[in-house]
């Protein structure tokens, strides 16, 4: 049933419905969660989040009550459900994961906190998510979110085939991205093709391995933190921010603490980390923001994007 300060429903599509979470986050927070870099394939229009992940494809608003509430196509809907609980990390309160970090004795860590109150790591498919960070080296999200589109429109398979464009409201239909073993048969040609550039290599060469080692991902994401990293750094292209990303956001593993040029340019800037190799950053991140390290970098991350060069 459609709440009072849902939106009406449109045709083709569920009802509006909300979203288990103790406390929505605000409209700057879900911006910041969708599209600050941990994933691809969101795009906001009129004020609606338009997203696909693994077999899914929904739609997410903040309603008039500020209750998050989300909608999918009729087809989807009752596995929709679910798997958005699952992609939220319902079951963990972020705000309560945030209270555990040391912003107590962190004044730069409490001050990115409130900036972003509730901001929160979302729990992606693993395969959809090491692909997506493989195409991340030396690009910004809105390029990694243009090959990725590029790449389900051309080689993915269309997830709504009876659903009309005008229904969707989007053009084109959505794609949901190849899997691994159907990037295994993809000539590299093509894949630069969808402006990976030299990234293609790295992506047709693990898509191959990934095909003749069948389970070889589901094995990784259910290792330890450790044994985990080090089984994807062995991929070719991945190195240790990769993987971190990876496991922070395709695996829950919130002890993660990936370093790129945002991150090494706050530590550097409000820890005195002048100098320091990524590796290095990453292991005094680990160390001071302890077991929630990748929540507290998330925090960072963002809060140096939005405001780190207007101080």
């Amino acid at each position: 049933m459609t709440g009072a300060g849902s939106p009406p429903t449109d045709p083709g599509w569920s009802a509006w419905q909300p979203l288990a979470l103790r406390v929505p986050p605000a409209t700057a927070v879900l911006a910041e969660t969708l599209d600050g870099g941990q994933a691809f394939r969101w795009r906001s229009h009129n004020g609606v989040w338009h997203g696909q992940f693994g077999g899914s494809v929904v739609r997410l608003l903040l309603d008039a009550d500020g209750d998050l509430r989300w909608s999918a196509p009729a087809a989807l809907a009752v596995s929709t459900g679910p798997a958005l609980a699952h992609y939220f990390d319902t079951a963990r309160d972020p705000q309560e994961l945030a209270d555990s970090l040391p912003w107590r004795s962190d004044p730069h860590l409490a001050a990115c906190i409130a900036a972003f109150p509730g901001l929160r790591i979302l729990r992606q498919p693993f395969g959809e998510t090491l692909l997506g960070f493989l195409c991340s080296a030396t690009k910004q999200i809105v390029q990694i979110k243009q090959m990725l589109a590029l790449l389900a429109e051309r080689h993915g398979a269309p997830l709504l085939a009876d659903l009309s464009p005008s229904a969707f409201r989007l053009s084109p239909l959505p794609c949901r991205l190849p899997t691994w073993a159907e990037l295994a048969l993809i000539p590299e040609a093509e894949l630069r093709a969808c402006q990976f550039g030299f990234r293609a290599r790295f992506i047709h060469q693990t898509a191959c391995f990934l095909a003749a080692h069948p389970g070889w991902l589901e094995t990784t994401e259910m290792l330890p933190y450790t044994a985990a990293k080090e089984r994807l750094c062995s991929l070719p292209g991945v190195g240790e921010k990769i993987a971190d990303c990876v496991l922070l956001f395709g695996a829950g593993r919130l002890e993660a603490f990936p370093v790129d040029t945002w991150i090494l340019k706050t530590m550097a800037a409000r820890y005195g980390l002048h100098g320091w190799k990524p590796a290095q950053v990453a292991q005094f991140g680990r160390a001071h923001f302890g077991p929630l390290a990748g929540l507290a970098q998330q925090y960072l991350f963002s809060w140096e994007r939005k405001h780190g060069d207007k101080r």
